[in-house]
């Protein structure tokens, strides 16, 4: 498996653009314009999933004991706290943004380069930021709903934004590409095991569920711009947006 490069997700979020002027269909939701585009690539990514993704996870899950999975998404969650800390600096939350950089510091240090979370015991809160969450505080729109292949639920916001966590983030930095890949790939597979049980849930529970996926995720997002407290207008106007254009009536003569 290789790692996503920034060039080939700034080119989804520019080609999405152009398929917005000629593809948008007049009958899908204003927050999804590109739902039959979309609908056909979440049908690509749940077939690889189910394929290969799903059996990995669940083999990963089986052969290996609790505490060791528990280390590698320690290890990982680890990471993100230092794009998390900068996100939530960019955001002007100083005080969130030292918890971060604490976090990172006591866990990569007491808790062994962060394969134990020492720092929540400790009173330092587990943060989740992003560039894409930063865009948004500072007003930029989240723009269409966009389903990424490979990587999912996204919107040209975020899709854009992501290159720039990347950065923070480890691959870049490792110059070895077998073990870069390697490491990446352990990451998906660990990310993928611990949603088994939601994707379970997922299968019995939904009658659609690309708009289940597609609702959830826009609505998550918006609240975590706010910190979990959206206005009730904005999630007014996000409802309105994820219904279907209304069927214009016929003229009676």
């Amino acid at each position: 498996m290789i790692s996503i490069d920034s060039k080939f997700l700034v080119a989804i979020a520019m080609s999405s653009l152009v398929l917005l002027s000629g593809c948008a269909s007049t009958s899908a939701p204003k927050a999804d314009p590109l739902e039959g585009i979309n609908r056909a690539t979440y049908a690509f990514n749940d077939a690889l999933d189910k394929a290969v993704l799903e059996p990995v996870a669940k083999g990963y899950q089986a052969v290996t004991p609790g505490f060791f999975r528990a280390g590698v998404s320690n290890l990982f969650m680890n990471i993100g706290d230092v794009a998390t800390g900068l996100n939530n600096l960019l955001q002007g939350k100083g005080g969130d943004a030292a918890s971060d950089a604490g976090r990172f510091l006591v866990n990569s240090t007491l808790g062994v380069l962060g394969l134990f979370d020492v720092a929540t015991p400790m009173g330092l809160e587990k943060h989740n930021e992003d560039f894409g969450q930063t865009l948004g505080k500072w007003g930029v729109n989240s723009g269409p709903f966009l389903m990424l292949p490979l990587m999912g639920p996204s919107t040209l916001r975020d899709a854009v934004s992501r290159p720039v966590d990347s950065y923070a983030g480890y691959y870049r930095y490792v110059d070895h590409i077998r073990t870069r890949n390697s490491v990446f790939a352990l990451e998906i597979i660990d990310l993928r095991a611990n949603l088994l049980g939601a994707s379970s849930t997922l299968d019995t529970a939904a009658l659609d569920k690309y708009q289940f996926i597609r609702d959830a995720y826009l609505q998550r997002r918006l609240r975590s711009i706010y910190d979990g407290k959206a206005p009730q207008d904005k999630l007014d106007q996000l409802e309105d947006d994820l219904m279907p254009p209304a069927t214009p009536k016929a003229d009676k003569k």
